[in-house]
């Protein structure tokens, strides 16, 4: 069998060749150049052309337009436009080469390799485990020796994602809890069950998972990657409820079958810690992922039903299908036995989220300016945006006047500002210093938004959470 490889090419705007491409260019004695003038109008940010048979070593070259040059950080859209550029391209030429059933890419690195990397694997990738016809799969290469290191890191940012991504598109009837937790212990940790959630007084969790002839997981992953370190580890904390019905409180039956993703929350969190793992990043990092399903049955919690938490709190449930709220009330809890250095938890929570900031970024309430910053700071790089979201005691009232318990699960006037009492009620469960909620329902899929991933789950954050644990591995 003969293997093709075929050579992307990426370039700037008015045949401003990359590195990369005027070397080829070079050893063609300027035909790619010329290909490029004759072959019609000039290449803007993401056009793309095919030339076949120009070299006797790649046969199949693809070149994509990266915009304009330097592009640099934008203050106004809260990213680097230049990585986002050149993910774009290098996705787009990937894609165009493996609809040609080519199973094997050089990429050009465009000046930044991993963006490059991080363009190629995202783009390539495409859930079809349950389908006949499956996609060409294609193994993607650096063109030339350079910075071999950084393609490495962004293969592995990528693969993460994908991770993430995988797990929140498999059908909840082939990833139930257990096997959520049986596919993460292959690659990290062992999990408990019920007994050691009864154990832990988990009534909040327990109470969501009590519908289901699916058993409870409770999945705990360490990441010890400075040892020696005195440094308190970051804790990582997601919702994993792998199938949402709404419980009693059932959801409507359109688009009910995306809630196979509900676990998407506890998806970036595990993904994020075995990429930390493949990238040995000298941080000592805690995940906690309650794992449940939620559904309607006659042992299921109904609306009014007063549970107690794992500090002791009493919560009035008047909504089945504000359930996120109540299993991360339990791990915050356990969480915070671990003297955490700061406290993220991440999770599809509100359908108010997605309202409010859509699909653009993902929503963080924090009692930290400290950690605001850095999540912000790994979000400009890693092009997967975040911002920020009002905490004021305002919500919380509107948790804590509760007629039977301690709490309500949802806020005394409903629908009104819907991620922020969520957001509110969660902090009840919390008393460190520094302390995140993400609230990723609007990322949660993927229709076009994005150029670099298909259609589908996004896996995001998951390559934010890893830049920020990169960050926190070097700072004080």
């Amino acid at each position: 069998m003969t293997l093709y490889v075929s050579l992307f090419k990426p370039f700037f705007f008015l045949l401003h060749l990359t590195e990369a491409a005027a070397g080829f260019d070079q050893s063609l004695s300027g035909k790619l150049s010329e290909l490029l003038k004759i072959s019609g109008p000039e290449l803007k940010k993401g056009k793309s052309r095919i030339f076949y048979g120009i070299h006797e070593d790649f046969p199949c070259v693809a070149v994509v337009g990266l915009g304009k040059k330097n592009a640099g950080v934008c203050g106004a859209e809260n990213w680097d436009s230049s990585k986002e550029n050149i993910r774009q391209a290098v996705s787009a030429g990937c894609r165009l080469l493996q609809d040609l059933e080519v199973n094997h890419v050089e990429v050009d690195g465009c000046g930044d390799v991993q963006s490059a990397a991080e363009g190629a694997v995202l783009g390539l990738f495409q859930y079809d485990q349950l389908k006949a016809k499956k996609t060409t799969k294609v193994t993607t290469q650096l063109h030339g020796s350079a910075d071999l290191v950084g393609w490495e890191k962004g293969v592995k940012y990528a693969e993460g994602q994908n991770l993430a991504r995988l797990l929140m598109e498999t059908p909840a009837n082939h990833l139930t809890p257990t096997a959520f937790a049986n596919i993460i212990e292959e690659k990290l940790a062992p999990h408990a069950e019920r007994a050691w959630i009864e154990e832990q007084k988990m009534g909040a969790f327990l109470s969501v998972s009590k519908g289901s002839e699916e058993p409870p997981v409770f999945l705990e992953l360490h990441y010890n990657g400075s040892p020696g370190s005195t440094q308190a580890p970051l804790l990582l904390v997601g919702k994993g409820i792998t199938f949402d019905s709404g419980g009693i409180s059932l959801k409507p039956s359109s688009s009910m079958d995306v809630m196979r993703a509900d676990m998407g929350g506890a998806a970036t969190v595990c993904a994020s810690i075995v990429t930390a793992a493949a990238l040995k990043l000298p941080v000592n990092i805690i995940g906690l992922a309650p794992l449940c399903e939620n559904m309607p049955s006659g042992k299921a919690t109904k609306p009014g039903d007063v549970v107690t938490a794992r500090n002791g709190k009493t919560i009035q449930v008047d909504n089945t299908d504000a359930e996120g709220r109540l299993i991360l009330a339990d791990a915050l809890c356990y969480g915070h036995t671990f003297n955490p250095r700061a406290i993220v938890n991440v999770a599809t929570l509100t359908g108010a989220m997605d309202v409010a900031l859509g699909s653009a970024a993902t929503g963080v309430f924090t009692n930290s300016d400290w950690l605001w910053e850095q999540l912000h700071k790994a979000s400009v790089v890693t092009g997967d945006r975040v911002w920020r979201m009002p905490l004021f005691q305002h919500y919380t009232r509107q948790v804590t006047e509760s007629q039977l318990a301690d709490l309500n699960n949802i806020g005394k006037y409903s629908r009104a500002g819907g991620a922020c009492t969520a957001a509110a009620f969660l902090r009840e469960f919390v008393t460190a210093p520094h302390w995140a909620h993400l609230d990723i329902a609007g990322v949660m899929s993927n229709k076009d938004e994005i150029p670099y991933l298909r259609k589908g789950m996004s896996g995001r954050p998951t390559r934010t959470l890893v830049e920020f644990a990169a960050g926190l591995a070097h700072s004080e």
